[in-house]
């Protein structure tokens, strides 16, 4: 194992040059794109269900024969496919034509504290997602219905706890328990669509994939590490990760969300599958709104939520009360959050339009009586890379500053929290990418120093 105190301030500073040198090549170097074009990442999924709809209307016969290894469905080779495990000799295509999609992944990182911090070592961990989706029209003639069905598994040790910030530096650390080895069943939702634009929804919800950004999602696994750029960190005071909800959906061009209206349990439910106490302690509502923007002839988008619950919670001005036992902890029954984020390509591939690079910006304000951070943002660039011949490698650079609650007492936290990350993502093979990543965090404790990291990530698809 790499020890942090052989790592020295010296690798450190030449670890961050060549990280920003590779990225200011990557962001503004040659605009000279690869003209081969890569495999699409979907072409083990491809949907036949189509084409043989409109063989059957046009009254020819049609006889479905699963995809042999080797052919254009199944992906060719290992260093071809987009999925490790391929199309199981024909079954995953099949499955697909019937309406049932498998995605999985297996997602590991060796992380650590190279500098600073409360602890200098690395640690191993990993994340692992099993998601079913099922169009039960297909499976079993329900029209308009979906089915998404989530599993994850956390394995491992994160380094969230040795930097002494309050935003945490790999948020796969977090799901589905924060810093706990666990499996879980996160999300069983039914979507009901009443039209080609509206839907309403009811189940186990998971909340990760809100707040979409081109840029700076990814659930920790394809962009960012940093939650600060995962997702907007001033809503995790109000919305649980994964509970028991229904809202509806009205669609908007190129049938993504326009606007998503939500009600859910404000307890985390992750690892619980008890429907006795939902909605016992309250309700948390949520409002959230996309819109496609075309600046500079370019896509991008706009979004803007709103977040309120009725859960009690403890108000942050009595932290200091937590050292007096004879006094009782003053709580407030709301607590509210307001968030932006946008995102905005400044150079598309021309010949895959589903390529560029561009800005991202995140912005929160929440009740400083009750939510740590009281208001929050970030900015950055990221995209696909722009070295001949690597277009689907992606890279990322960004900073944020959390802003803590004026009610926090000193003595819990001093300062507002700073950071830094710089990323490039690697496809070593379509199902499998390599990341590096560096970060620099001026942690929230003021006793604490500040945190240079240095992380390595593999996910594979499989």
């Amino acid at each position: 194992m790499l020890s942090a105190r052989k790592f020295g301030r010296t690798s450190i500073f030449q670890s961050m040059v060549l990280g920003i040198a590779i990225l200011a090549y990557v962001g503004l170097g040659d605009s000279v794109w690869a003209q081969s074009q890569p495999i699409s990442p979907s072409t083990n999924d491809v949907d036949l269900s189509n084409d043989v709809e409109v063989a059957e209307e046009a009254g020819q016969v049609v006889e479905f024969e699963p995809a042999l290894p080797g052919s254009p469905v199944y992906g060719g080779s290992l260093w071809e496919r987009p999925n490790f495990t391929g199309d199981w000799f024909g079954s995953r295509s099949l499955l697909a034509a019937g309406g049932i999609k498998f995605t999985g992944d297996l997602t590991n990182y060796h992380q650590g504290v190279v500098n600073g911090g409360r602890n200098q070592h690395f640690k191993f961990g990993g994340h692992s997602d099993y998601v079913f989706d099922f169009d039960m029209e297909k499976v079993a003639g329900a029209k308009g219905m979906f089915i998404r069905v989530r599993g994850e598994t956390q394995y491992g040790e994160f380094v969230n706890r040795d930097t002494g910030a309050l935003l945490a530096t790999n948020a796969s650390g977090l799901f589905p328990t924060a810093g706990e080895q666990a499996t879980a069943l996160t999300e069983f939702t039914i979507t009901q669509f009443l039209s080609e634009t509206f839907g309403v929804f009811a189940g186990k919800l998971q909340t990760m994939d809100g707040d979409k950004n081109d840029f700076a999602s990814g659930r920790g696994k394809t962009q960012f590490m940093n939650v600060a750029f995962v997702a907007n960190p001033g809503l995790f005071r109000t919305v649980p990760y994964s509970s028991y909800g229904f809202g509806f959906v009205v669609l908007g061009e190129e049938q993504e969300p326009l606007l998503t209206v939500t009600a859910i349990d404000p307890i985390d439910r992750s690892t619980e599958l008890n429907l006795d106490k939902v909605f016992e302690e309250g309700v948390t509502l949520s409002a959230e709104g996309r819109v496609r923007t075309d600046f500079f002839g370019m896509k991008g988008h706009q979004l803007l939520g709103v977040a309120w619950s009725n859960r009690d919670v403890a108000l942050l001005s009595s932290g200091a009360r937590l050292l007096l036992p004879n006094f009782a902890t003053p709580t407030s029954n709301e607590s509210w959050a307001m968030y932006w984020n946008f995102d905005q390509y400044l150079f598309v591939d021309p010949c895959d339009q589903s390529k560029g690079w561009g800005l991202f910006g995140r912005a929160t304000i929440a009740d400083a009586a009750t939510n740590p951070l009281e208001w929050f943002l970030s900015f950055g660039v990221g995209g696909n890379s722009r070295i001949a011949g690597r277009s689907n490698d992606t890279f990322g650079a960004g900073v944020y500053y959390a802003g803590t609650s004026s009610e926090l007492p000193g003595l819990l936290l001093g300062n507002d929290g700073q950071g830094a990350e710089l990323f490039y993502n690697f496809q070593v093979t379509p199902s499998f990418h390599l990341t590096t990543d560096l970060q620099f965090v001026d942690p929230s404790l003021g006793l604490v120093d500040d945190s240079f990291l240095f992380g390595l990530r593999g996910k594979l698809d499989f």
